[in-house]
């Protein structure tokens, strides 16, 4: 799994840091979101995909490689 985020959809409501704070932060600046990791391992799965619900602008997709 890769994760991938749109900082330029991105409304800065936080809610992937929340979800998953090991993958995401906000860029301190503009509050966007910020990926730490684009490859979660597989004991992070449930949280990164609840910070993909719970992202209210869709900013955040998941990809199968």
């Amino acid at each position: 799994m890769r994760v991938e985020v749109r900082p330029e959809t991105c409304v800065g409501a936080g809610q992937c840091v929340l979800a998953a704070p090991r993958l995401f932060d906000q860029g301190e600046d503009d509050g966007l979101v910020v990926l730490l990791r684009a490859r979660p391992g597989l004991e992070e799965t449930a949280e990164v995909l609840r910070a993909v619900d719970d992202c209210p602008a869709g900013a955040i997709t998941l990809h199968d490689d």
